[in-house]
């Protein structure tokens, strides 16, 4: 009976949390405030009748449809005792959501066409050269707890292995909740999740180096105070990013330390990986709250006339309702997203493609070599 109470509860919890995001998408907490469903537009026009229509209607359709597929599939995870109608429920409020978002872009641009928008605006780009000249340091000192972590890590583990059992047990959620498979142990099995934290760690520092660098989106109107806001803003995500590294890391050590001494509480589990979750789902909600898109809720420090200028309208380079950007005459790899806050690869950039090309080779042939065996 405890089972079954904890999938409804993971299921409900699961399809809320995911409703409340879904509902919120439009919102400029989580988007440019100019880029309205993934579509430009002079920003005396974020908040047109046409814009503030489309939001109304998405949202109402979603808070309906988050409403019935949370109670609907907690209700059936609870009978079955599974989470797979949390993850069917999941799947139905994103395609969903999909579909009204981009009945929503293609109203909106229909709109902003009709309407001339742009027609009287003084388009512009404005650059910052002292981002390249003098970038924004790398926070070393933010690396520091998750290398702590990996470092503790590595010495229990080294210090417990001698007297591992021969099959070291690891949880694995499945239709029926919580099993456990069991591995030969070896040091690829003891040691898989450390692993996994130090690939985790350099993939993040690595990310963040690169945006650190990547093109940057200025407010044209407000050129100085913009870059300068920009910078507050790579700061903090550079910081987070570090931060929540820490915080998987953190899980990571926990399921090693469950696997080592053959603990197979599900409820403990649960804790193991829930609380640091929340954490970094936190610390995901302070980014919204506080910073916003590309620093969009920070506050200005200096003071400075407006130039008149509005961004050019870029529509024409990004697809699929305004969450992909292509562009091969962009030497940029990586640019500012259009719908949620961060980053978003350049897929018209040959560096891109073949990147991509490579870890997809890479993961096959693995894929191949594991069969083999």
């Amino acid at each position: 009976m405890n089972t079954l109470l904890l999938d409804a509860a993971l299921n409900f919890g699961m399809l809320a949390v995911l409703g409340a995001v879904l509902y919120a998408a439009p919102s400029p907490l989580l988007n440019p405030p100019a880029v309205p469903f993934g579509v430009r537009v002079p920003p005396d026009k974020a908040r047109a009748t046409a814009v503030e229509e489309q939001r109304d209607r998405y949202r109402g359709a979603m808070l309906v449809a988050a409403a019935v597929v949370t109670v609907l599939a907690s209700a059936l995870g609870a009978a079955l005792g599974t989470l797979t109608a949390g993850a069917v429920g999941s799947l139905l409020l994103c395609a969903l959501a999909a579909a009204l978002w981009t009945r929503a872009h293609r109203v909106i641009a229909r709109a902003k066409a009709d309407g001339g928008w742009y027609g009287q605006t003084r388009q512009g780009a404005v650059t910052d050269t002292s981002l390249r000249t003098d970038p924004v340091r790398f926070p070393w000192n933010w690396t520091v707890p998750a290398l702590v972590v990996i470092a503790v890590s590595v010495v229990a583990g080294v210090i417990v292995y001698p007297g591992l059992p021969d099959r070291l047990a690891m949880p694995r959620r499945s239709a029926g909740g919580t099993v456990h498979e069991t591995y030969a142990t070896s040091v690829w099995t003891a040691f898989g999740l450390v692993l996994c934290q130090v690939l985790l760690t350099l993939t993040m520092a690595a990310v963040v180096a690169g945006l650190l660098r990547a093109r940057a989106d200025l407010d044209v109107a407000r050129p100085v105070a913009g870059a300068a806001r920009y910078r507050r803003y790579l700061t903090a995500m550079a910081r987070s990013m570090m931060g929540i590294t820490a915080l998987v890391n953190l899980m990571l050590l926990g399921l090693s330390a469950l696997m080592w001494s053959d603990i197979r509480s599900a409820p403990l589990t649960l804790a193991v990986t829930g609380v640091p979750l929340v954490a970094v789902l936190a610390v995901v909600v302070c980014l919204v709250l506080r910073v916003g898109p590309s620093g969009s809720r920070l506050r200005e420090l200096t003071d400075e006339e407006s130039t008149g200028l509005v961004p050019r309208d870029d529509d024409r380079f990004w697809r699929a309702a305004g969450t992909l950007y292509v562009n091969a005459d962009d030497p940029a790899v990586l640019v500012p997203k259009r719908v949620g806050i961060g980053w978003t690869v350049n897929l018209g950039n040959v560096r891109v493609l073949i990147g991509t090309a490579s870890v997809l080779a890479v993961a096959v042939a693995a894929s191949v070599v594991q069969a083999v065996r």
